[in-house]
């Protein structure tokens, strides 16, 4: 995976209990994992070339930060992939310019939104 210079390239996201957030981000986005031990796993890219995050269990969960952003071809499945793995629904589903979209807290505590364009 090549590096763009000043593009996003890596995200990570505070996971205080890792096997929960594992457990959670697999059933509800279908995401992989690399393995480092009890404190870390790197988040899987798509194309299984490389990581494109991971989860720290060494960060500490917040809402109102930076805010993460996943894009959903069919937002209300996602919606119910998301609550059907034990996330929270926290703002939306709304419309904005462009698309819908709504906030979730994963079992951690941890803020992030997905969108849709339509």
């Amino acid at each position: 995976m090549a590096e763009i210079h000043h593009h996003l390239s890596y995200v990570e996201i505070a996971a205080p209990d890792l096997d929960a957030a594992k457990a959670f981000y697999t059933a509800a986005f279908g995401w992989g994992f690399n393995e480092y031990g009890a404190e870390y796993a790197g988040i899987q890219a798509p194309d299984g070339e490389g990581e494109v995050g991971g989860l720290s269990a060494m960060a500490t969960p917040a809402r109102g930060g930076v805010l993460v952003l996943l894009y959903s071809e069919d937002l209300a499945a996602t919606q119910a992939a998301v609550e059907g793995a034990g996330g929270a629904v926290v703002e939306g589903p709304y419309e904005y310019p462009g698309g819908h979209r709504f906030h979730f807290t994963d079992p951690a505590g941890n803020e992030l939104g997905v969108f849709s364009h339509a």
